[in-house]
C-alpha cells in the first residue's frame, strides 16, 4: 500500500471478486493501467473518440449499472495511478486551463515544466493551458531549450482547443511525432468534459469524480506544487494542499510555490490567509511567493524529497 503525505490512495479489492456486466459502455470498468493519449483520441474527428464518447456517456440520466461502472473505472484508475507513482518523485504544476498557446504565460508554464523535468516528474490536471505547457515542457526536458522554444512556436499556430478541439490536437501531434520525450503525468476529469486532455502526458489517469480526481492529483505530488495564476481550480486547489501540509507531520510537508506576486496578492488574494494559515506550522517555511518560474523551479529542486516517500 502506498502512502502520499500519510495518507493511502489504494484499497484492494477481494480476491477472486466477480467482474459483473455493465452492459453498454464506453470505457472498460476493469482496466489495469493509466490511459495513454492514443487510446484517448484513438479516432478522428475528436468528436468520435473515446474521450469524447465517455464525457457524453457521462452526461446521461444515470442508471444503477452506469454508476457502478464509473466508480469501479475510478476505482481501477487508482489502482493503476498506485502502480505507476511507485519509485516516481512527482511535482505539481497547477495553473488555468485558458492560458493561450501564444501568450507569454504560456512559454514561461512550458519552460518552468522542462526545468522540473530535469529530476522529477511533472503531474498536472492534463488538460490545457498551463497544465497542457508544463506537461510539454517535461516532455521535452531531455531536449534544449532552443527545441522547447520551437515547439511553443509551432503550437502557437492553433493557440486554444476553442473552436476546434481537432485542429488542437493535431497541432500538438506534430511536435510529439517522432520524439521520445520524458515521462510526466495528467490528472483530468470528465466532469470537465469540455477541456480535452493534452497529448504531452505520456500516462493519464482520468476519473469520472472530479472530487477524487482533485484529492488524488494533490496527494501524489510529494515533491512539492508549483500554483501559476489561475482562477476557481487554481484557488481551490492550493487550499486543499494548504490542508493536507497544515495537519501533516514534519518530515511529509511538502512545498507550496505561488507564482505572481501581484496577481496573489491582488487579482486573487490567496497568499495573504495561505500565509497567515502556515504561521507557527511545520508548512511554515514551505509555501513561498516568487516572481518568476526561475525561482519557482529553484526552489523545488533544492529540496531532498524524504524517504519515507518512496525513495530509494
Amino acid at each position: 500500500m502506498r502512502k502520499v503525505r500519510g495518507r493511502s490512495i489504494r484499497v484492494r479489492p477481494m480476491a477472486g471478486a466477480p467482474r459483473m456486466e455493465h452492459g453498454d459502455v464506453p470505457i472498460d470498468p476493469y482496466r489495469g493501467a493509466l490511459y495513454t493519449p492514443a487510446e484517448l483520441y484513438d479516432v478522428q474527428p475528436y468528436a468520435g473518440s473515446l474521450d469524447a464518447r465517455a464525457y457524453a456517456w457521462s452526461l446521461e440520466p444515470p442508471t444503477p449499472q452506469a454508476t457502478l461502472a464509473q466508480a469501479l473505472h475510478d476505482h481501477a484508475v487508482d489502482e493503476a495511478l498506485t502502480e505507476w507513482i511507485t519509485g516516481r518523485h512527482l511535482v505539481g504544476v497547477m495553473g488555468g486551463h485558458a492560458l493561450d498557446r501564444s501568450s507569454a504565460a504560456y512559454a514561461d508554464a512550458a519552460r518552468l515544466g522542462w526545468m522540473l523535468g530535469q529530476r522529477h516528474v511533472v503531474a498536472t490536471g492534463g488538460g490545457p493551458g498551463a497544465m497542457e505547457a508544463a506537461n510539454l515542457g517535461c516532455f521535452l526536458a531531455g531536449s534544449s531549450r532552443d527545441r522547447l522554444a520551437s515547439a511553443v512556436a509551432t503550437l502557437a499556430g492553433v493557440p486554444s482547443f476553442k473552436p476546434s478541439v481537432d485542429q488542437w490536437a493535431a497541432k500538438a501531434l506534430t511536435v510529439v511525432d517522432g520524439v521520445s520525450g520524458r515521462e510526466s503525468l495528467g490528472i483530468p476529469t470528465w466532469f470537465y468534459g469540455d477541456e480535452p486532455p493534452n497529448v504531452f502526458a505520456t500516462a493519464i489517469a482520468k476519473y469520472f469524480r472530479n472530487a477524487t480526481r482533485e484529492a488524488i492529483l494533490l496527494q501524489v505530488c510529494d515533491a512539492g506544487i508549483v500554483f501559476l495564476p489561475g482562477a476557481g481550480g487554481t484557488v481551490q486547489e492550493i487550499f486543499q494542499d494548504a490542508c493536507e501540509n497544515y495537519y501533516a507531520a514534519p518530515g511529509s510537508v511538502a512545498p507550496m510555490v505561488l507564482v505572481g506576486r501581484t496577481y496573489w496578492t491582488e487579482t486573487l488574494p490567496a497568499w495573504p490567509l495561505l500565509h497567515s494559515l502556515a504561521r507557527g506550522r511545520a508548512m511554515e517555511g514551505q509555501v513561498h511567493l516568487v516572481d518568476t518560474v526561475d525561482e519557482a523551479a529553484g526552489l523545488v529542486q533544492e529540496r531532498r524529497v524524504p524517504r519515507s516517500t518512496g525513495e530509494s
